[in-house]
């Protein structure tokens, strides 16, 4: 990935390091799960899930080593990494399971570690560690910058902000840009208002309204302790083949990117990135449809520039002790329980049509790879509702407070009755020529849609029907399978 931007010293530390790794995970076998996803994709909810699955067990009955009656127990542990904040299971289980409510998003990289002992096939007892990362997929857009030159990057992102809807949104800052003068002095408000305007360029296109997410660098929308950084205060420049002399804004834009490489996106590949075994991406693909066709092709352009950074292949004896390669990857499209499961094929499909030239990448590369359409907590349920003569399939659920829909406005505590609409059976129909003609998901009254699907609070568990504190969901089982079954058995 880092390819001639890397220097040597780097790829021998990150071989060191997978050389002890290696030697380590001989006497406790682990595997290191990557998961991320793009804003609102539910990177919470689904380790959550997961990691409350594995504890406490559940109708899980494609999730074979559960089902079979292998799985032992699982147990949280120390994490390995002391400088890596902790996900914070508890809190979020008890929004979840006690209070009803969805758990905050992480906005920064955090880990777990849970160990599962099991019986192997033979009927032998054995372990696994299993370490969960959990990272923001803006994040993984950063990671093409360690290969581009301030000047590449500045060509790449003036075009795509000349696009339209973005050329709207970049307006305020086209006007300030065509007022610089790269090989002018350095000039420090200059440096700093181009930045402001630039990141408020960037939190515009993220809005639900236009939903789009190709919008590096990751860390001016999440800048956490860099906030008023150097690192941080840099912009694209306008400035084509001019040389930027030492001294000029140009020069020290361009050495601000440099920093931003080095402080933030080279230590987040190399004690991170580099190291993951599997890796699950989560996509809110709803979104994009409910934004129209400009956001869905913008999501696939940035689902395939993440997946270029992965390093997939064969899990081999050379590449466990030298270089870790990722050998499963999983695409996910999250919020099934929105659709009725009569659409839940058709959304793989469009998925697997948004990620088809990564996922043949990779798979070319040796990796395994699955598309699968989940809700890693089901918050709705499904019926068959008798309007108008007409027997429809609809979703059942209980909206957040201050949804609206119709012209309604729900107030948290009652269900609603919700008629999805009917996804494409060709996916090519989002992203050929009749694509204008897709225009979302229809809420509430069939002839009185807003193309917009609603929010629903977390279920209430019902202890009568599930098990203590166990969490409805959809293909979470298909998922854990996939991602650690192989290794289970």
């Amino acid at each position: 990935m880092l390819g001639t931007a890397a220097t040597i010293a780097e790829e021998a530390r990150l071989a060191s390091r997978a050389l002890f790794e290696f030697a380590a995970h001989l006497v406790h076998p682990t595997v290191r799960l990557g998961v991320t996803g793009l804003s609102g994709a539910g990177k919470t909810v689904f380790i959550t899930a997961l990691v409350h699955a594995l504890l406490n067990g559940g109708r899980l009955p494609v999730f074979e080593p559960l089902a079979c009656g292998r799985l032992v127990r699982a147990r949280l542990k120390p994490q390995p990494d002391d400088a890596v904040p902790r996900f914070d299971y508890e809190n979020h289980s008890r929004a979840l399971v006690e209070s009803h409510r969805w758990p905050e998003s992480t906005r920064r990289v955090s880990e777990l570690r849970i160990v599962v002992e099991y019986q192997s096939a033979n009927g032998a007892e054995r372990t696994l560690t299993l370490d969960i990362v959990d990272y923001p997929g803006e994040w993984l857009l950063d990671l093409p910058l360690l290969t581009m030159t301030f000047a590449q990057w500045s060509a790449q992102m003036l075009a795509l902000s000349r696009e339209a809807p973005r050329r709207t949104l970049a307006a305020p800052w086209h006007a300030h840009l065509v007022t610089l003068r790269p090989e002018g002095p350095e000039d420090e408000q200059a440096a700093l208002t181009a930045a402001k305007l630039f990141t408020d360029y960037l939190k515009a296109c993220r809005e639900e309204r236009y939903g789009l997410r190709l919008l590096p660098p990751g860390r001016f929308l999440m800048p956490g302790e860099l906030a008023g950084s150097p690192a941080l205060t840099f912009a694209p420049l306008d400035f084509g083949d001019t040389h930027l002399a030492k001294g000029s804004l140009g020069a020290m834009m361009e050495r601000r990117f440099d920093a931003y490489k080095n402080v933030v996106v080279r230590p987040f590949f190399r004690d991170h990135f580099a190291r993951l075994d599997r890796q699950v991406v989560l996509i809110d693909a709803l979104a994009a449809f409910n934004a129209g066709p400009t956001a869905l092709v913008d999501l696939e352009a940035a689902l395939t520039s993440v997946l270029k950074s992965f390093r997939a292949g064969n899990r081999t004896l050379a590449s466990t002790m030298f270089r870790p390669r990722i050998d499963r990857i999983l695409f996910a499209a999250t919020k099934a329980d929105h659709l009725h499961h009569t659409s839940h094929d058709r959304l793989e499909r469009i998925l697997t049509r948004m990620s088809e030239r990564a996922i043949e990448r990779a798979k070319f590369a040796g990796a395994r790879i699955d598309v699968v359409a989940l809700a890693a907590v089901r918050a709705t349920r499904e019926a068959l509702i008798e309007r108008r003569r007409e027997i429809l399939p609809a979703i059942i659920g209980v909206p957040l407070a201050g949804e609206t829909a119709a012209g309604e406005t729900f107030d948290g505590a009652s269900e609603v009755a919700v008629f999805p609409g009917d996804l494409p059976e060709d996916p090519q129909a989002l992203f050929g020529a009749d694509a204008g003609a897709f225009k979302g998901l229809t809420v509430a009254d069939p002839e009185n849609a807003d193309y917009r699907f609603l929010r629903f609070r977390p279920p209430t568990i019902d202890e009568r029907a599930n098990r203590p504190g166990e969490l409805p969901h959809i293909r979470l089982d298909r998922a854990l399978q996939f991602l650690i079954g192989d290794r289970l058995a």
